[in-house]
């Protein structure tokens, strides 16, 4: 039986670090927790975890946004399934909650970025849930 819970309190979020780990591979604990108490209250971050048989077997993280480009949509910053349980539908179904919370809150769109080196997430993006491939992120460490 699969369950998506919002991750509200510290305890939460840390239950979820391990996995979250497997994504954020050069975040420690403690910046973690960290980055996500300031995303939450600053930008309105928020994490949904996503139980299969009481275990945690994926996650995102995502926050609302508006910009010119994009008007009001949700930035899906993170979504990770773990290694074990993937190509079973974790990920389509943390992204159509994520798609069901935009449209409660009234945004119109959803926007998310992906390595470029993560072909079979690309693959799942435009193939299983029809996102559109857009433009390239840049980066600039100062």
């Amino acid at each position: 039986m699969t369950v998506i819970k919002e991750l509200k309190s510290e305890t939460d979020w840390l239950e979820a670090y391990p996995l979250m780990k497997q994504l954020r591979t050069h975040l420690d604990r403690d910046q973690y927790l960290e980055l996500v108490k300031d995303s939450a209250a600053s930008d309105g971050y928020q994490l949904a975890a996503l139980y299969y048989n009481e275990k945690i077997v994926a996650v995102t993280g995502f926050m609302p946004m508006i910009t010119l480009y994009n008007g009001r949509f949700i930035w899906v910053c993170d979504l990770v399934t773990d290694p074990n349980e993937r190509s079973q539908g974790h990920g389509r179904e943390l992204l159509l909650y994520v798609e069901k919370w935009a449209k409660n809150h009234g945004y119109e769109r959803i926007s998310l970025s992906s390595g470029l080196q993560r072909i079979d997430a690309h693959r799942f993006y435009e193939e299983k849930m029809e996102y559109q491939k857009k433009s390239f992120v840049f980066l600039k460490d100062l």
